[in-house]
């Protein structure tokens, strides 16, 4: 009897893609699919896609899961049909404090924190984050300049970390390595409850204009923005900005502004865990996805240099007009733009992400079951060649804005799109554009007998180098000392 229950149990839920009519690969009893994923998700989706179509799915263990890679529908799932798929994949093993970010949180709370935590990454709260981006900057080029006088290869990637928040990196990074993930979560935990202690007790004037406190400036804020305007990749959050009644329609309710009686605005608050939570997303969000990107974009200029000679022409011109980078004037280096969007075509850090299925529902004529999960490959819909030709070349003329208004929006998701897209974009773009301006008004990259061409890419969470980005940097002769 407990032979046939635990049979039963083992293959029970593999028949609910093939009752919706989704291909899919045989699963085996208990595992499902996941052998497929031993090497990772990037090329598993790919080839998933080639042989079952745009729209199909796997098993990972029991969970039934659609990938999909078809533009029209993703713009229905993220954006019109949105309240059907809400939240992200539930991780039964995810722990505290991961379990408190806003990439994990959902429903209700989800869509609190994220009302209250998109001001935070506003143009003018991004003005704000300038100076200790250039500090972080300063250290990155003199890691550089050492390597530049040494003529040694080295492993940039590496070196492209230091840039992501160092006021949390250095006194985590002689810890995290050697302590499990309990030991690590409890002591990040007590290190930001320290800090948040100590910002509150020192002077506004004194206090770090980092992440960290451009959280804690808006925990208990009458400044949110609502639903409509979370989707930061089509600049909604800025529309709110621009029309202060959504934000206050958005706290009290709508019909709440005008000649109607008001309420007292109400506050919306966050706890001291999801503000641990959120410092601890972008931590490690700042720390791998924005140092991948640069390290992909310094070293796709480094095997391209004419298009690198190209952004150094651009990037000794601006400097001509200006003494240094900053949010404002960093957007007029078009070419610059360019090169970060097709890094990010093709080595998308977030390669996929993935959405639940709250109710049954019918999406562009395909049936999708509830408690079924949509596994979007953004990393499949930039490699395909029916909207990119030469999908493996790098060619940065493919982001002019002829190019992008001519192309299905949907098949370019390095942020993501709707109201669940990534919030930290803002601050990602300034990152990158900042180190690669100033980069290259110094240096060039350089390919060298240790650069590997095509790179090994590891993508079992994020898309990253395996085995490191090796090049080799020189002095350019015409920078100024750095």
């Amino acid at each position: 009897m407990k032979t046939v229950f635990c049979s039963r149990y083992s293959v029970y839920p593999f028949s609910v893609l093939q009752r919706c009519g989704i291909r899919h690969p045989k699963p085996i009893p208990f595992f499902g699919n996941m052998m497929l994923f031993r090497h990772g998700f990037f090329d598993a989706h790919r080839d998933l896609i080639n042989q079952y179509g745009r729209v199909c799915g796997y098993y990972l263990g029991r969970r039934p899961v659609v990938v999909v890679a078809d533009p029209d529908m993703l713009r229905q799932v993220m954006v019109k049909e949105f309240q059907k798929f809400p939240n992200r994949m539930k991780l039964r093993a995810a722990t505290k404090p991961m379990t408190e970010s806003v990439l994990m949180l959902r429903n209700e709370r989800w869509k609190r924190v994220r009302s209250i935590l998109t001001p935070s990454f506003s143009a003018a709260k991004m003005k704000e984050m300038v100076p200790l981006i250039n500090t972080a900057t300063e250290t990155l080029l003199n890691n550089l300049k050492s390597y530049a006088e040494s003529g040694e290869s080295f492993d940039i990637h590496r070196y492209d970390c230091t840039l992501a928040f160092p006021f949390l990196i250095r006194p985590l990074s002689f810890i995290i390595p050697n302590k499990s993930r309990d030991e690590m979560n409890g002591f990040f935990i007590s290190c930001i409850q320290k800090i948040i202690k100590q910002r509150d007790e020192l002077p506004p004037n004194q206090r770090r204009r980092d992440f960290l406190q451009l959280m804690l400036d808006v925990r208990s804020s009458k400044e949110c923005v609502s639903l409509e305007n979370f989707d930061v990749v089509n600049h909604a959050d800025e529309q709110a900005e621009e029309q202060p009644q959504v934000a206050e329609e958005a706290a009290n309710g709508p019909g709440s502004s005008g000649d109607a009686p008001k309420r007292p605005q109400q506050k919306r608050m966050m706890t001291e865990d999801e503000i641990v939570g959120q410092a601890f997303l972008f931590l490690l969000a700042g720390y791998e996805t924005s140092s991948n990107t640069l390290a992909f974009a310094c070293y796709l200029l480094a095997i391209n240099p004419d298009c690198q000679e190209k952004l150094q022409r651009e990037v000794d011109d601006f400097f001509t007009r200006h003494g240094s980078a900053d949010y404002t004037n960093v957007q007029e280096l078009k070419y610059l733009d360019m090169v970060v969007c097709e890094a990010l075509r093709l080595y998308p850090p977030g390669f996929r992400f993935a959405r639940d299925v709250e109710e049954d529902c019918v999406i562009n004529g395909q049936f999708l079951p509830k408690g079924a999960t949509l596994d979007i490959s953004a990393g499949f819909l930039h490699h395909d060649p029916q909207y990119w030709p030469e999908p493996e070349k790098f060619i940065p003329e493919r982001f002019t804005p002829e190019a992008k208004a001519s192309r299905h929006p949907f098949v370019y998701l390095p942020f993501g799109a709707g109201p669940r897209s990534c919030v930290g974009m803002r601050l990602a773009q300034l990152e990158i554009r900042m180190a690669l301006v100033n980069i290259f008004k110094k240096f060039n990259v350089v390919a060298c007998e240790d650069t590997k061409v095509p790179l090994q890419l590891k993508s079992s969470t994020t898309l990253g180098p395996k085995n490191g980005i090796f090049v080799k940097i020189t002095k350019r002769l015409n920078s100024d000392d750095i």
